[in-house]
């Protein structure tokens, strides 16, 4: 199934995308699964060179990501780069601060030893809306891959050029295949397709930004 993006500024057609089908959807679950058992056991520096790469690239590419984002979801170019620029601090952010957030936190107790220990999860399901287009993805992204998870995202259906360029950068900065997933679903075919990968045992989180029916289907 097809559907398409519209230039909110002149009315007129963007391009036009394939949905992923159910069976596609499948093999990004296992993917990303495999690709988990893979990269939560990569050592903080390694994760941190990546996102390190990802900021770089972020402010080098800003101006084309801000014109992407005018085009798909309308915000002005300023706007735009600021919320790049935005996005790559998060990126260098958690790159530098991850592995001491993730410490063991040891706690005083009547035994020889107790602690509080921070695993990676998983699998996380991301639904992201379109008002903050890189933003929102980076702010979910840095911090849960930075921890050792994969994610697999679902954009919101009018910015599917930004989702794409996202997941463009994460692979020219270096980061293992499947870690981050990009799926394309057009807004008829959430509910349906969402359902689909929450039920899935691999998938073991989900994060959310959207409309309180959006959150209480998730729920």
């Amino acid at each position: 199934m097809e559907f398409r993006t519209i230039n909110p500024a002149t009315g007129e057609e963007i391009a036009k995308y394939k949905e992923v089908t159910s069976e596609e959807v499948n093999q990004v679950i296992l993917s990303a699964d495999k690709a988990f058992n893979e990269w939560k056991g990569t050592k903080f520096e390694e994760r941190a060179s990546v996102f390190n790469r990802v900021a770089s690239i972020l402010e080098e590419e800003k101006h084309n990501a801000a014109e992407i984002m005018a085009v798909e979801m309308g915000k002005p170019i300023s706007q735009g780069i600021a919320e790049v620029e935005k996005s790559a601090w998060v990126c260098r952010h958690y790159a530098e601060h991850a592995e001491e957030m993730l410490r063991p936190n040891f706690i005083k107790t009547d035994s020889s030893k107790s602690y509080v220990n921070y695993n990676p999860l998983g699998t996380i399901y991301a639904v992201m809306p379109w008002n903050y287009p890189f933003w929102q993805v980076f702010r979910f992204a840095a911090p849960n891959l930075m921890a050792g998870n994969t994610a697999i995202l679902k954009h919101a259906p009018n910015v599917p050029e930004c989702s794409m360029l996202i997941e463009d950068m994460f692979r020219r900065a270096g980061l293992p295949a499947a870690v981050f997933n990009n799926i394309l679903i057009s807004q008829r075919s959430v509910p349906s397709i969402s359902r689909e990968i929450i039920s899935n045992p691999k998938i073991t989180g989900v994060t959310l930004t959207g409309s309180s029916a959006a959150g209480a289907s998730v729920a």
